[in-house]
């Protein structure tokens, strides 16, 4: 058990090096798409197509990656997805210094691409630590994009100036570090994640749930999604992700229009990345503590404060509460419902049914980011938050009916 322990430790400090590193490189890459994309284009009617089309790319490829992680593990499924995101970089590096927007949007497919595998890395660690520990397993890998956060946006200016001799356009070099990121993530994975996570994960179900692992009856992913714990977990995921993409996407452009300046609308963003990623340690370990419905009560129910509060003011006090709140509320969905998913699967339905999983929730994504600007050109801001709020209740619906039948049913059984 003890060297379990220390396997999986070293396991999850690995993902967690990979997740900042690949965040990093995302999210500098992530700062400029829109830029990008209405420059080569040459409208800025174009500018938010890159980003949906990253995000398309992710959503389609993640149900595959699932496969792929069944069928050559966990280790060479990442170091195949970043080794894509070197690709992915490359391209839209060479697609800024020629011009040329359609290769643009190929690199930005193969970075989705890229960004399915990544996000994958989390339920990576969950399968090697045992259930009361999944929670903070998770966080700690989920936390690697506090990094990213800071670092992203901080090295693209001079990046910029540094690559502008060879690119022609300083916005390339941004896209130069993402590709050096990705890479040394892969190397680092390729070298450090060993044993493979798959056969981990294999020994810990026969150690605390033998007689199901012996069993050898794998479920189909639509027979998982009918039991109302999985249920549970894919909606906290799902709509926690749409909720916050949906105002996210939209807050600057409307701050913009309210005569904030550039400086705001950055304390408001960093804000809302702060939200995100610094409290996955305590998320996860209140997933573990508290139990995950109640983590996906309080995640919900702060997405819900989160786009009501948002509708106060434009300005950057009552605005970066509201986007900090909005990120705290995805990050507890997003930690709690992973863990009550990862709690749901045997070692052989993991990857197929995290890959299913992150397809939808990369659908959310896209589909928050595509209608966020319609609903706020049609209807304005403040109905778009209610919408959102709206949305919100779900999760927090279903989180409390299960999670009060289950304190029901342990009662009765006691």
């Amino acid at each position: 058990m003890n060297n379990l322990q220390s396997i999986a430790r070293k396991i999850t400090a690995i993902l967690f090096a990979q997740q900042s590193l690949a965040s990093a490189g995302f999210i500098a890459a992530a700062t400029l798409n829109s830029i990008v994309g209405a420059k080569l284009a040459n409208n800025a009617g174009f500018a938010g197509v890159p980003t949906a089309t990253y995000l398309l790319a992710g959503a389609f490829s993640a149900f595959g990656w699932g496969y792929v992680n069944d069928a050559l593990g966990r280790r060479l499924g990442l170091t195949m997805g970043l080794s894509i995101g070197v690709i992915g970089s490359g391209v839209a590096f060479f697609a800024i210094s020629k011009e040329s927007f359609a290769i643009f949007l190929i690199g930005m497919i193969l970075m989705g691409v890229a960004n399915a595998a990544v996000q994958l890395g989390r339920f990576a660690a969950a399968e090697v630590n045992p259930p009361d520990q999944r929670g903070r397993a998770i966080s700690n890998v989920v936390i690697g994009g506090t990094i990213g956060s800071v670092i992203g946006p901080f090295v693209a200016g001079p990046a910029g100036k540094f690559f502008l001799p060879l690119a022609g356009d300083e916005l390339a070099g941004a896209y130069a570090v993402s590709l050096a990121l990705f890479a040394i993530g892969a190397l680092v994975v390729f070298f450090g994640l060993r044993p493979d996570p798959r056969e981990v994960g294999r020994q810990l179900a026969e150690q605390f749930h033998p007689a199901v692992a012996a069993n050898g009856v794998v479920r189909s992913v639509f027979e998982i999604f009918r039991q109302p714990a999985a249920i549970v977990a894919l909606l906290a995921m799902v709509l926690g992700q749409m909720v916050m993409v949906l105002i996210m996407v939209i807050t600057s452009l409307h701050m913009k229009d309210n005569l904030q300046t550039l400086g705001n609308i950055s304390i408001v963003i960093s804000a809302h990345t702060f939200g995100m990623y610094a409290f996955s340690i305590l998320s996860g370990q209140l997933a573990d503590r508290w139990g995950r419905g109640p983590v996906i009560l309080a995640g919900s129910g702060t997405l819900i404060l989160a786009s009501l509060a948002a509708t106060i003011s434009p300005d950057v006090l009552p605005m970066g509460v509201a986007l900090f709140l909005l990120g705290l509320g995805w990050n507890f969905c997003y930690v709690g419902g992973s863990t009550l998913l990862a709690d749901q699967l045997l070692p052989a339905e993991r990857a197929r049914t995290q890959g299913f999983n992150d397809l939808l929730v990369g659908f959310a994504s896209a589909i928050g980011s595509l209608s966020s600007g319609f609903i706020f050109a049609a209807l304005g801001y403040a109905v778009m938050a209610y919408i959102s709020a709206t949305v919100a209740i779900l999760p927090f619906a279903a989180a409390s009916f299960w999670t009060r039948k289950r304190a029901r049913l342990s009662e009765a059984a006691s």
